[in-house]
């Protein structure tokens, strides 16, 4: 009895020693020396050896100069991984990608204005029709609340416009939307308060769009409206990356470097050529090119990009 409770005492000691210490150290041994990067997250860092990111989990990015990743149902957060599961039947499938799309989508070569964002001329639509905010509200309630949670200052609008209109300071609620929409949308939109404009070409895009069905669009590479299944995906097709870089991010960058206005074209396309030239740079397709789409790592150019410019910056003023 004694010599079969020794040896299952070995086996147990031997079992914990391999499986609990000697494995995993050897598992360390091999992260540390052979994939050490991989091993520790793919992590990034600044010149003053400050993590700033990993190459692995997309972030967003603020500034309009900068590459902004897929869209997000975790909202970025490596803790909450997952997709919004909203099937094409679903109306908030088709509200969100219209939000997106409403401040971004420019007219095709057969609109009335080639080139130009549609955004503008959505505000001036609802000025027109301003009946469309009573139809939104009634037939799309839940958009009303969304565009409360979309963003804080939206709230504060509406707070300061019932206290100033109504002489009201209560608690604002998705039923204040429609009235507060409505009462700007009578107005020239050219007084409509800061930040309101591009809500409204986002939230009215899709109501827009539904009585302009002929109008003709520019198309708009669809990793920019829909986002991965977990939400983190660090990449973007290289048409996405291009078609940011041609509608916002070379006029961005030639405001912040250019103070000159009677120069800021000439610079804008200089920096326009130099955005794709660093694009083309690092695009790589999977497997070697076997499979898949050009695709750039958002964080990985953003720093990319933040260096060329500060050498770009030099040459242009």
């Amino acid at each position: 009895m004694r010599s079969d409770l020794r040896a299952c005492a070995w086996l147990l000691g031997l079992t914990v020693v391999l499986c609990a210490v000697l494995y995993p150290l050897v598992l360390l041994g091999i992260g540390q020396t052979v994939v050490r990067d991989r091993a520790e997250g793919s992590l990034l860092t600044d010149g003053e050896g400050k993590v700033i990111g990993s190459r692995l989990i997309a972030q967003s990015f603020s500034g309009p100069e900068y590459f902004q990743p897929r869209p997000s149902a975790a909202s970025y957060n490596g803790a909450a991984s997952g997709a919004s599961n909203w099937g094409a039947s679903n109306y908030q499938l088709r509200d969100r990608v219209a939000r997106q799309l409403g401040p971004i989508v420019c007219y095709g070569p057969r609109g009335p204005r080639p080139g130009s964002e549609v955004a503008p001329d959505i505000g001036t639509w609802l000025h027109a029709h301003p009946t469309v905010v009573d139809r939104w509200a009634r037939a799309h309630p839940s958009s009303a609340k969304a565009w409360l949670d979309d963003d804080k200052a939206n709230g504060e609008l509406v707070a300061r416009w019932k206290k100033e209109q109504r002489k009201d300071e209560s608690e604002v609620v998705p039923d204040d939307v429609a009235p507060f929409l409505r009462y700007y949308a009578k107005q020239d939109p050219k007084k409509w308060p800061d930040g309101v404009g591009t809500a409204v070409a986002a939230v009215f895009f899709d109501t827009w769009r539904q009585e302009h069905p002929s109008v003709d669009l520019e198309e708009v590479p669809a990793d920019m409206v829909m986002a991965s299944g977990s939400g983190l995906d660090p990449h973007i097709t290289l048409d996405n990356a291009l078609y940011q870089a041609r509608h916002r991010m070379a006029a961005a960058w030639a405001k912040k470097l250019q103070p000159d206005e009677a120069r800021r074209n000439e610079a804008q396309k200089r920096i326009h050529e130099e955005i794709d030239k660093l694009l083309n740079e690092r695009a790589s397709a999977p497997l070697g090119g076997l499979a898949g789409v050009p695709l750039v790592n958002v964080l990985e150019v953003n720093l990319a990009l933040r260096d060329r410019m500060g050498e770009l910056a030099k040459a242009i003023r």
